[in-house]
């Protein structure tokens, strides 16, 4: 008995000072992540973006994601992290953390590396301007995409990351954003539909055919997105535990929902089902599950799934055909509005009383599922009010500072990749 409680004794601080310690399960699971997350904007997005333009405009894409990853990058390194994640006020951090000033290699954030939960939320703050791109695509000068972007991160994706994950006031409320409905998917969206709306739709838009050049290259990004996906939303469990691979589970069942919906409606509509329709309503299911996917069961994301490839299918071709913008890429219709969806959709199915399509339970504090939903409106409404108010002003500002967003309409015509870079896509 002595002896047990020797044992006993000497194990009590390892025991009481285990969360000091680094978890190298979770830390290589966050590090396998944040690779995943990467390959989402490169190569994913820029190959699934790149095929979507026309042949004449494909470099400008990839130069695009591959320049704002470098920039993003760079700023997220100086100041953006810690105007996320600085301790700051309820809206934004402060300048407690830039350029990782204090943070060493044994520095810990939970029970992983800060350097590495930096790193990962690096990630996201790389492909959320990125995804901006496509509702500009095909007509904004280079210089004013890369000031754009650069501002935007800074007055736009920093302070709402603050908001959800960094305990600013929407942490505070309660609101539940897994893994970036509305930090990634409403602001990219809604920017994206402001930025059409401000540079006018492409020459010839919607009489002209502007038809993707090369699908092939569209469907390879979409595996990439699908594959990195998993760590988009596995990751941000921040541990290799049952979360994790929940969050993964939901992730694939909403993602093969989307796609098959939106392909069933193409085929009931139109006779066929097509490969664009397919892909596109994969990433829809992808981005609506996204902000639910800590909180809901299998049976919540598969509805989850098929709400999005309906209401992201109809709101395609409702702001394309009915309200004539031309965002080019549909980033709004997809991004936006499943991100809006998801964040509503998480207030009901986290309930734990929906029988197979219960989820995990509502945020601390709050008790039932009018009170999670309203949470939720409140994040979706101030971010969507906030996101369009602060893109607009600054692509203003960029268009006084760059001469004007657009190229010029024959610049337009020769394509991007000649004026802006001065190389072909395809030398044939």
């Amino acid at each position: 008995m002595i002896k047990l409680l020797t044992l006993l004794f000497l194990c009590l601080p390892s025991i009481a000072f285990a969360a000091d310690e680094l978890n190298g399960a979770n830390t290589s699971w966050i590090l396998t992540s944040t690779a995943l997350v990467l390959l989402m904007t490169l190569p994913g997005l820029a190959l699934f973006y790149g095929g979507l333009v026309r042949s004449k405009n494909v470099l400008s894409i990839l130069m695009q994601c591959f320049a704002i990853a470098g920039i993003a990058s760079i700023l997220w390194l100086v100041v953006g992290y810690s105007l996320a994640f600085g301790e700051g006020n309820a809206f934004i951090g402060d300048f407690s953390k830039v350029m990782l000033v204090g943070i060493s290699k044994d520095t810990l954030a939970g029970d992983i590396p800060e350097s590495l939960f930096m790193l990962f939320q690096m990630t996201f703050a790389i492909i959320t301007p990125a995804l901006i791109i496509g509702g500009f695509a095909e007509r904004m000068k280079f210089s004013a995409v890369l000031l754009f972007s650069s501002l935007w991160l800074l007055a736009v994706y920093a302070p709402v990351a603050h908001w959800v994950w960094g305990g600013g006031w929407l942490a505070q409320m309660g609101v539940y954003d897994f893994a970036g409905g509305i930090v990634v998917h409403i602001t990219a969206g809604v920017a994206a539909l402001v930025a059409a709306m401000v540079l006018g739709p492409r020459r010839g838009f919607p009489k002209t055919s502007m038809m993707p050049h090369n699908l092939t290259m569209t469907v390879t990004g979409a595996g990439m997105l699908w594959v990195g996906w998993f760590g988009f939303n596995g990751g941000s469990a921040l541990a290799a535990t049952g979360d994790a691979s929940m969050a993964m589970l939901v992730t694939h069942i909403s993602a093969s929902a989307g796609a098959l919906t939106w392909a069933a409606i193409e085929w009931k509509k139109f006779g066929k089902a097509s490969v664009l329709g397919a892909v596109t309503g994969m990433v829809a299911g992808l981005g609506t599950i996204t902000p639910a996917s800590g909180f809901v069961g299998p049976g919540g994301a598969l509805v989850i799934g098929v709400s999005a490839g309906i209401v992201c299918f109809y709101a395609t071709v409702y702001i394309k055909q009915k309200l004539k913008i031309d965002d080019s890429l549909d980033v709004f219709p997809v991004h936006g509005v499943g991100g809006i969806l998801g964040t509503f959709l998480v207030g009901i199915f986290s309930a734990t009383n929906l029988g197979v399509f219960s989820g995990f339970g509502f945020a601390d504090g709050i008790t039932s599922m009018g009170g999670q939903v309203w949470v939720q409106l409140i994040g979706i409404g101030s971010t969507f009010v906030y996101t369009a108010v602060v893109s607009y002003v600054l692509l203003k500002v960029v268009g006084l500072l760059t001469n004007g967003l657009r190229v010029s309409e024959e610049q337009e015509i020769s394509g991007l990749d000649l004026v802006e870079h001065e190389e072909s896509g395809y030398n044939l």
